[in-house]
């Protein structure tokens, strides 16, 4: 219903499917049906995507967004031609951008996978409203975007600290974490999506859940040592 529903993970996924370019079309700014004028967020999201693209190697220009209202159907007609020679004009996904199809795939993959924690990085800035064109080109830099990546945090449960509660296990929207009753949880890096839920989620008498950040984190404690040993209340 608004172009400000278009989520990055929807473009990310249109590349992943093979698609060669990806047009986001939506009403006018300061048009908006909606209190909410999402097509400032769409905006907004579509300058973050761009940077993103850069960043792993596809060319920025393969995706767009275009305003319109439903009455201007010579200027949708426009701007999808346009956009249709350009995208011709690129070639095939991952041939101009120089980047084997493996590859890009692995590459777009693992962003989608780290949309979450990027959006919760980049909160305040999403939520702005760019009224000026002139702030779009410089509102997020490269070498940001470059040092988002480079950032990226990870969670690890302190086997000494959990006391299996299973409420960061019940929390966690990726369903990374594993445990149960009496079992001492352990974060599956490769599930997480870095999101930080499970650090929110921790009570704090408990304190389990630590960020890490430029460290690896510790190995899993062996299964034979995950029951969690209470002491017997008298």
């Amino acid at each position: 219903m608004c172009s400000g529903r278009v989520d990055p993970v929807f473009v990310l996924r249109a590349f992943l499917n093979g698609m060669d370019g990806v047009l986001i079309g939506g009403c006018r700014l300061n048009e908006c049906n909606y209190i909410t004028h999402g097509n400032y967020h769409a905006l907004n999201m579509v300058l973050l995507c761009k940077r993103i693209m850069a960043h792993i190697g596809l060319n920025p220009e393969r995706l767009r967004i275009g305003f319109m209202s439903a009455g201007e159907g010579n200027v949708f007609a426009e701007v999808v031609d346009d956009f249709t020679r350009k995208v011709k004009e690129l070639g095939p996904l991952g041939v101009s951008d120089e980047v084997e199809e493996g590859e890009l795939a692995s590459r777009l993959e693992e962003v989608k996978r780290l949309i979450p924690y990027i959006k919760i990085a980049k909160r305040e800035k999403l939520e702005e409203r760019l009224e000026s064109e002139a702030d779009y080109e410089g509102f997020y830099t490269q070498d940001e975007i470059d040092a988002l990546f480079e950032e990226v945090p990870s969670y690890w449960i302190d086997p000494g600290k959990c006391q299996a509660c299973m409420i960061c296990q019940r929390r966690c929207p990726a369903g990374a974490i594993d445990g149960g009753k009496n079992r001492i949880h352990v974060i599956d890096q490769d599930t997480c999506i870095r999101c930080g839920t499970c650090l929110e989620a921790c009570p704090p008498r408990f304190g389990a859940v630590t960020r890490i950040s430029g460290e690896r984190v510790p190995p899993p404690i062996p299964e034979e040592e995950r029951t969690v040993a209470r002491k017997d209340k008298k």
